[in-house]
């Protein structure tokens, strides 16, 4: 039997099927436990042993390192997880990923499931039909899962073997007896493998059938897992490539990780192959060296075996790790962007629910910190370098009588309404497109609604900003007076404020604004009686009067907005911390 074109093509429709059913397998059950996984990602801790733990969960119930390697380098682009964490999130989902191998060992060669994968697709089918969204990624992983064994009892058929085509066998025989240069020769080939498939598992699966075929030796499908070690690291790298310097830290972190797992296993290989063929006997099967069956076992059981030892070698230079990454990538700050362009809102974080909001928060962050509060400082003749000064307020006041001349219409078009825009785009988007939480859907309400009183307080500035211009230096002292009054409330708001933003013990500033707030709803009725009596004593003008009526309430407005927009960006909770807690409470709840 000769080995052509027909059959080449066979091998790649195996291959695609095998793939796909991996695919449709792992999307499905990243349906069904993506929120809880990822909840598990955001809620991390720099305790290691809870990293590996949750990379090694995650990566078992996915099926898929590359899944959890992309949701970790994606958290760490949005700045949800540290490198430390990240590393040791990454070496738990490599003993993770050696599930699949045992997956395909006992259920692809020790059981044959070819007479019930169709059976299955099939049962999984009816699945679909559900209305509900649960049964139906329960079908599809279902259909997933057959297809998989369906695609590798293609591989196992189409894959040629030794009996018919003996001349393989001395093509391979060039390349086997090299000594040690054969190792490095099949752990080159499978990292190129891996690279083109981007499927550690795919790959893993040809290692497994052409070790039961016979045509590679046990060692060197040895020398070929190693290289998949180091091949599944490019799909992360590749995401990377579009991310910010965390993420890029992340990946690199991920390479140097697996490269230093196979440089040590390089050293010790041969006394390490014989460890195993004596682990694989003591487990009731024949040594790999022997039998050519016993070798899928004996691989699953390298694989396991050795990245089980990596991490807890490794799990000890997790820092010396992380500072050699943070010399390779080195910090870049963002480049500094026109504020009218978004600084964090990339598709990227379009991912996952978690990413969004951490970038929507940001972006509405920086917002504020970068154009809000300049333009109500501005607009109120103040210097924020004054608002955040220790210089007291009377005094901040007192020196402010230069009019700035601020157009606040063109810094709104030219500072704000693109990034506003884009804000609520986003977030109106992620609340269509992505599978949110109540907890993740309210949050993002709570950003939009942050931002559109931003955009509110931007209008109300502009209208009290032209009286404060034309009453700053008037010559009736009493209006003058009361326009300073409104000043000092909305910078005493403002530094607050500001210091709420920076002050680590931020408690004590929490509930200063609090009770700031509730004392502009109360001054409505004080600065009544008080313009009541200016008029009353003929002190002001019926033009100054009415002037100061409609900018007293522009002012509480002000100050009750800027207040509202403090608690829902800064408030005393880490919004991200407790929708993550209401997500493990609802898991005891279930459980």
């Amino acid at each position: 039997m000769e080995y052509g074109f027909a059959e080449i093509l066979r091998l790649i429709g195996a291959l695609g099927v095998f793939l796909f059913g991996m695919k449709v397998m792992s999307d499905a059950l990243l349906k069904l436990a993506g929120n809880r996984m990822r909840s598990f990602l955001a809620s991390m801790t720099s305790n290691r042993v809870f990293g590996i733990f949750t990379g090694f969960l995650i990566t078992s119930v996915i099926q898929s390192s590359s899944a959890t390697t992309l949701m970790v380098v994606s958290f760490s682009n949005a700045g949800l997880l540290t490198l430390t964490e990240a590393i040791s999130v990454i070496m738990g989902a490599n003993i993770g990923t050696t599930i699949t191998a045992w997956l395909i060992t006992i259920l692809g060669f020790k059981v044959s499931m070819s007479a019930i994968a169709l059976p299955l697709v099939g049962f999984g089918f009816a699945f679909t039909f559900s209305k509900k969204k649960n049964l139906q990624n329960w079908g599809n992983f279902i259909i997933g899962f057959a297809l998989l064994f369906i695609g590798l009892q293609f591989l196992k058929e189409a894959m040629p073997d030794i009996d018919s085509n003996p001349e393989i066998l001395s093509f391979l025989s060039k390349y086997t007896d090299l000594g040690f240069l054969s190792i490095l020769l099949f752990l080159l080939i499978g990292t190129l493998l891996t690279v083109v498939i981007q499927s550690s598992s795919a790959t893993m699966a040809l290692t497994l059938i052409m070790c039961a075929q016979g045509w590679i030796p046990f060692e060197l499908a040895a020398a070929m897992v190693l290289g998949e070690n180091v091949g599944t690291t490019i799909t992360a790298n590749i995401a990377a490539l579009v991310a910010n310097y965390q993420a890029r830290r992340t990946a690199r972190a991920h390479l140097i990780f697996n490269l230093l797992g196979v440089l040590w296993m390089l050293i010790l290989f041969y006394p390490f192959m014989r460890l195993i063929s004596w682990m694989t006997q003591f487990l009731g099967s024949e040594s790999p060296y022997l039998s050519a069956a016993a070798v899928p076992v004996a691989i699953s059981l390298f694989h396991t075996t050795f990245n089980i030892l990596n991490t807890f070698l490794l799990v000890w230079f997790v820092k010396p790790i992380a500072q050699l990454v943070e010399k390779i990538v080195p910090e870049r700050l963002i480049p500094e962007k026109g504020i009218d362009e978004p600084k964090y809102l990339t598709e990227e974080v379009l991912n996952y629910p978690e990413t969004l909001i951490s970038a929507l928060q940001k972006e509405s962050k920086y917002l504020f910190k970068n154009t809000i509060f300049k333009i109500v400082a501005h607009g109120l003749n103040i210097h924020r370098t004054d608002v955040k000064s220790d210089l007291k307020l009377r005094k901040v006041i007192k020196k402010s009588t230069v009019d700035f001349q601020t157009d606040i219409r063109e810094l709104y078009t030219t500072k704000v309404k693109n990034i506003y825009g884009k804000i609520i785009s986003y977030a109106t988007k992620a609340q269509s497109d992505l599978d949110l939480t109540e907890a993740e859907n309210k949050r993002i309400s709570e950003i939009k609604l942050a931002n559109r009183l931003m955009v509110q307080i931007i209008k109300e500035v502009n209208e009290v900003s032209r009286n404060i211009t034309g009453f700053l230096n008037s010559d009736n002292p009493k209006i003058q007076k009361e326009y300073d009054l409104f000043r000092k409330r909305v910078v005493k708001v403002l530094r607050v404020f500001h210091l709420l933003r920076t002050e680590a013990d931020n408690e004590k500033y929490y509930k200063t604004l609090m009770r700031l707030k509730a004392d502009a709803k109360k001054n409505v009725y004080h600065s009544n009686v008080k313009m009541n009596e200016l008029i009353r004593k003929d002190l002001i003008t019926v033009e100054m009067a009415s002037s100061l009526v409609n900018d007293s309430d522009n002012v509480n407005k002000i100050i009750e907005k800027l207040i509202t927009v403090a608690e829902l960006l800064y408030g005393k909770k880490d919004s991200l911390l407790e929708i993550t807690k209401k997500k493990e409470e609802a898991l005891k709840k279930s459980a």
